[in-house]
């Protein structure tokens, strides 16, 4: 099912309106943004071996690259989960994006197993509103919504999210594309809230 593009529906319509493999290749391109914020959180505190995260990564993009591939999702989702960090245990910043990026992670695998056909909007909210969250807390004063939206990381963020919903609805089910979209993800050299890769 390709993406019918509606300028008067927000992302996070045109993200619900995506299936299967495109639902699925969206969520990755994010969290190909997300994964650095987690990353660097675990260098920070010792908190786990960020491997593991990039490991389930990869595996959910060789699944879309090679249907055929047989890929454990249940392991891998397990293996996500036990390396969630707990936001009371932590007095840095850094664990929120690191949660986002958890939550993202097990929501793309909860789609590909068929156990929550809306786990690109999840992926879509989160990273936007980690973005929103990044932003408030390096911010002194209070900021307005408006200010928010302004932000040059937001804009970025909803310019980068339509770019992906436009690319998604040309593109090809191949390797190709996820080679495609990778390089749409890492091409900035910065996670979604500004962290260098």
């Amino acid at each position: 099912m390709r993406v019918i593009l509606n300028k008067k529906l927000n992302i996070f319509q045109q993200v619900r309106e995506l299936e299967g493999w495109y639902a699925v290749a969206f969520s990755a391109t994010l969290l190909e943004r997300m994964l650095p914020n987690y990353v660097l959180f675990c260098e920070a505190t010792e908190f786990a071996d960020p491997a593991q995260y990039r490991n389930s990564l990869n595996a959910i993009w060789e699944w879309l690259a090679v249907p055929q591939a047989k890929i454990n999702f249940a392991a891998q989702l397990e293996k996500v989960e036990d390396a969630v960090p707990d936001a009371v245990d932590f007095d840095n910043y850094g664990v929120y994006p690191a949660i986002d990026m958890a939550m993202s992670l097990s929501a793309t695998i909860l789609l590909i197993q068929g156990e929550d056909p809306q786990g690109a909007v999840v992926v879509s909210k989160l990273s936007q509103g980690g973005v929103e969250a990044f932003i408030e807390a390096s911010t002194e004063e209070d900021i307005s919504d408006l200010d928010i939206k302004q932000h040059p990381l937001m804009q970025w963020e909803v310019e980068t999210q339509q770019e992906l919903l436009i690319f998604l609805s040309k593109c090809a089910k191949n390797a190709e594309s996820c080679k495609q979209l990778k390089q749409l993800a890492t091409a900035e050299g910065m996670s979604n809230i500004g962290i260098e890769i």
